[in-house]
């Protein structure tokens, strides 16, 4: 690829949490009385919310399209290594996901007791948008040095993905007590936003 291009895959890859950030919090205040520690993300898309169309359209939307981009970016990019090229397969599955997450909304209040259809594939959206994104994050524990030269950057992807997967208990916790659930829903996937952010910047640094 030329380093022009190089450029415009892994810049993705660093607009992406950027994005999500200013997305949500633009998508908040169109939305009165939302809080971002109790209320999930999902609930500034739901059915009847004030941001119900907005949300997809400026979060899952574009997240989906830079997302992808960057998979893609990591799959041209390591051509010769299949864990790496399925890191970047995992990554365009996130993007499509966040697409499908906006297109199916969730019901009002996101509620699990009797869920609509369109939510189940929401809530099957959402699992596959954190699963494939925390997977890709898992293989590059084993393949940093080999494939970026970079130790660190495993041990960054280790402790990005354990503190992920170590917030998820609280989350469940969250929704029984109905407390915190925003809070922990955003640093568990605010930790892997980061981690494709410092990716980027690897990337960006060591291939370009």
């Amino acid at each position: 690829m030329s380093e022009s291009v190089n450029r415009w895959y892994y810049f993705s890859g660093i607009l992406a949490p950027i994005w999500l950030l200013l997305g949500v919090i633009i998508s908040g205040s169109f939305y009165p009385e939302y809080s971002h520690y109790n209320q999930a993300m999902s609930e500034l898309g739901a059915k009847g919310s004030p941001t119900h169309i907005l949300s997809p359209v400026i979060n899952n939307y574009p997240l989906g399209v830079l997302f992808i981009i960057f998979g893609f970016g990591i799959i041209k990019t390591f051509s010769t290594s299949r864990l790496a090229r399925a890191s970047g397969v995992l990554v365009v599955i996130h993007g499509l996901s966040s697409f499908a997450a906006g297109f199916f909304s969730c019901d009002v209040g996101c509620a699990l007791e009797s869920p609509s259809t369109e939510q189940n594939i929401h809530n099957i959206s959402g699992l596959i948008l954190f699963v494939s994104l925390l997977l890709s994050s898992l293989m590059w524990v084993f393949i940093s040095a080999r494939c970026l030269g970079v130790r660190w950057f495993g041990w960054f992807s280790l402790v990005c993905s354990i503190f992920s997967i170590a917030l998820l208990p609280l989350m469940a916790g969250a929704v029984e007590s109905g407390e915190a659930f925003g809070l922990y829903q955003r640093v568990s996937y605010g930790s892997q936003a980061l981690w494709v952010l410092v990716f980027s910047i690897v990337l960006l640094r060591l291939k370009a």
